[in-house]
């Protein structure tokens, strides 16, 4: 997920210190007053220049910063928190436990939380310095329109005296709509307008990309509907999905209560039976992410003689669309799903958009609204003892791509992320490329032809680093400081008619799917982009204090990973261009499918809960990603040495330091119930497991004297090797 970065500092160490001590010296001298983070990236920005103008000079060890590291590294004395590990556990029995044994077992989860790990401790600090920021425009004065709209949003969140005397009120037009519904058209209306209205339909038109043609957007139509995380809460008869299904019921009848509605049980038990209904058509995840079986494209003339019985032309109509041509996600769902709809009464369908208008609104109505809506959603569903404190909701509901996101990112990255860096770090990315490229050459399993392909993509990744070069123009949007629910759906309405005056138009390279703000980062297949925002350049990922070792074990695995996506089980079926075609000799495709297939049933096997287990077919693209960006950034690593030893520090060696940092990084805590929706509703394997991709590692089992009789054991030829 994010920027591999200073390669050329990892490889010219006592170049970068001499010139730390003199930026440290300024900046404290000089009585500049910056956060550490600021600092830290002043600093890596001379790095940069100076491993920049020596590339290629032999140098010396890494002891003279090693020294030096031992005092200014966040983590630890060199990057990495020694003190969290549980040394009573044996490596090769539980990597995860480890590494970071001691901090899991003290640990103890904010009651707001439903899990916490590295991720979730730089939200905090990327929340912390939005809410410094954000306090700082509402106190300001001469505020440009976009920071105007920044303090309106926040105010009007903020105010809670003012939602709980609404009420329902905010939504009231929106459910009399709903009230008024008397007929399949208008209902399919309403299906068409759910996005916009904050509801939620069985039959779902998205706006995307063309997997044919990436140059043209493209409407993809699939199926959706369902109130729980995944289909199989619906259709397992396991006791524990038994009771949340008793619960979700409870739920649903108590929401429906805020209208003042009589029968509410009935009609629970209705919306509960329907919702079943369309999770049992529903194809399951691992299914969905098939990138062959989910490309059907159809022109829009053809639609309703294709998948007939439903009124198309009302529900296009609605989301303002043309539609020249269509893709259809779930061919066959999507008949089952319109024969569902066919068969329900008409009440039954507006019971369900009533239900869930009011849950998709609760965090902005009245206190008792929301209260309800959590004691399910937070405390049932993912275990989560309280909810978050209000300002860090309002931030969340005002950071997304189609709320102020880029807004806010705009002002986060003029303070938090100098624009001298961004040039630096694209340039620094290739040394990961260039690992990679060496790796591809290298595989015994590929054939030339495909070999060729293969680079051929690897070219043409396109990197974006830190935030958009064209940023979100809001012209036209209106926030009010006393409308909260009237700014969230005028904020929906202005990104549809954005969207809708973009759709004939050739498709925008500029647009990030991600805020700068946002602690993340993300491959795009169609326009084979890997896209890294700026608040995730901080420890553990990345510390320029830390040791080489640290950093290429953290950020730079995590960036192999995203590299890695354009070469996993689906994203190797887009070329160099991002068109969805093969470029595979058949033998060599079925050598990678061989390959995939032992990863997939290898995590498979892991069961965190007695009776569920890891969707390893489901979360195949991620673990790919995972096993291969560390293969690509261990021998990114080894090529900064120059054929030197690493030093040992604080008795660990360099390649022990690797993998300590990778395992760092995916060290989290999580509530049972949280465990439970990631393994049914994610793609993602837990951290905890995340922990154990380098027991396909020749170096890990080396580095930790791992033996056959160890519980992670793999033998040489099990161990899965792709990139």
């Amino acid at each position: 997920m994010v920027w591999f970065v200073v390669y050329l500092l990892f490889t010219e160490p006592n170049l970068g210190y001499h010139r730390y001590q003199y930026v440290k010296k300024r900046l404290t001298t000089d009585g500049i007053r910056m956060k550490k983070t600021i600092i830290s990236t002043a600093i890596a920005s001379i790095f940069l220049l100076s491993a920049c103008s020596k590339q290629g000079e032999q140098q010396q060890t890494h002891a003279a910063v090693a020294d030096v590291q031992k005092d200014t590294a966040e983590l630890g004395s060199f990057g990495v928190e020694l003190d969290a590990r549980d040394e009573s556990i044996k490596p090769g029995d539980d990597f995860f436990k480890y590494a970071g044994g001691t901090w899991y077992d003290n640990f103890e989860m904010p009651s707001d939380k439903t899990r916490y790990g590295a991720f979730d401790k730089l939200a905090e600090r990327s929340e912390t310095q939005i809410k410094e920021l954000i306090e700082e425009i509402t106190g300001g004065s001469d505020l440009n329109s976009e920071q105007q709209m920044i303090a309106d949003f926040y105010s009007a969140y903020m105010d809670f005296e003012a939602a709980n005397a609404k009420g329902l009120k905010p939504i009231s037009h929106i459910l009399e709509k709903i009230s008024n519904i008397g007929n399949k058209r208008a209902l399919t209306a309403a299906f068409g307008r759910a996005w916009l209205d904050g509801s939620i339909t069985p039959i779902v038109a998205r706006m995307g990309l063309n997997r044919l043609d990436p140059d043209q957007y493209q409407m993809s139509v699939g199926v959706a509907g369902l109130g729980l995380p995944d289909r199989s809460y619906y259709l397992e008869d396991s006791e524990r999905f038994v009771e949340i299904r008793k619960a979700y019921l409870a739920h649903i009848e108590q929401m429906l209560e805020f209208t003042g509605s009589a029968d509410t049980a009935r009609k629970a038990q209705q919306i509960l039976e329907l919702e079943t209904k369309i999770a049992a058509v529903q194809w399951p995840r691992e299914k969905r992410r098939d990138r062959d079986l989910s490309l059907n494209q159809i022109q829009r003339e053809y639609l309703t003689d294709t998948y007939n019985g439903f009124d198309w032309d009302t529900f296009l109509a609605q989301t303002q669309y043309k539609v020249p041509h269509l893709n259809v996600s779930q061919p066959q769902p999507i008949k089952e799903v319109i024969r569902v709809i066919k068969e329900q009464p008409l009440d039954v369908w507006k019971n369900y958009l009533t239900f869930h208008t009011i849950s998709n609104h609760a965090s902005f109505l009245s206190d008792d609204i929301f209260n309800a809506n959590f004691d399910f959603v937070g405390k049932t569903l993912n275990g989560q003892q309280q909810p978050r404190p209000r300002w860090k909701r309002a931030i969340a509901a005002m950071s997304g791509t189609q709320t102020l996101g880029f807004a806010i990112g705009q002002t986060y990255v003029e303070k938090h992320f100098p624009a001298s860096s961004k040039s630096q770090m694209a340039d620094l990315v290739e040394n990961l490329r260039k690992a990679l490229g060496e790796r591809i050459e290298a595989l015994d399993w590929m054939g030339e032809q495909t070999k060729e392909n293969a680079q051929a993509k690897l070219r043409a990744f396109v990197p974006k680093i830190g935030y958009p070069d064209v940023w979100q123009d809001f012209t036209g949007l209106e926030i009010k400081a006393d409308d909260l629910v009237g700014n969230v759906l005028r904020m929906r309405e202005f990104f549809r008619a954005d969207s809708v005056a973009k759709e004939l138009q050739k498709t925008d390279r500029n647009r990030w799917a991600m805020a700068p703000q946002r602690v993340n980062a993300y491959y795009n297949s169609s326009f084979n982009e890997i896209v890294f925002p700026a608040a995730i350049l901080q420890p553990p990922f990345f510390d320029p204090n830390a040791d080489p070792a640290v950093n290429y074990g953290g950020i730079g695995a995590v960036i192999g990973h995203e590299m890695g996506h354009g070469f996993d089980d689906q994203g190797s079926k887009s070329d160099a261009n991002g068109i969805q075609q093969n470029w595979w000799t058949d033998g060599d495709r079925a050598a990678f499918e061989t390959k995939a297939d032992a990863l997939a049933a290898q995590y498979s096997a892991y069961e965190p809960i007695a009776g569920n287990f890891v969707n390893g077919r489901n979360s195949l693209g991620e673990n790919i990603g995972d096993v291969g960006g560390l293969a690509m950034a261990y021998h990114a690593y080894k090529l900064s040495l120059n054929g030197k030893d690493a030093p040992v520090i604080d008795g660990v060696t360099g390649d022990q330091r690797f993998f300590l940092a990778w395992a760092q990084v995916w060290r989290e805590k999580r509530t049972e119930q949280s465990m439970l929706s990631q393994l049914k509703g994610g793609t993602h394997a837990p951290g905890r497991y995340r922990a154990l991709a380098p027991r396909n590692h020749d170096a890990w089992y080396e580095a930790f004297d791992v033996k056959p009789e160890d519980a992670l054991y793999l033998a040489p030829e099990d161990r899965v090797r792709i990139w």
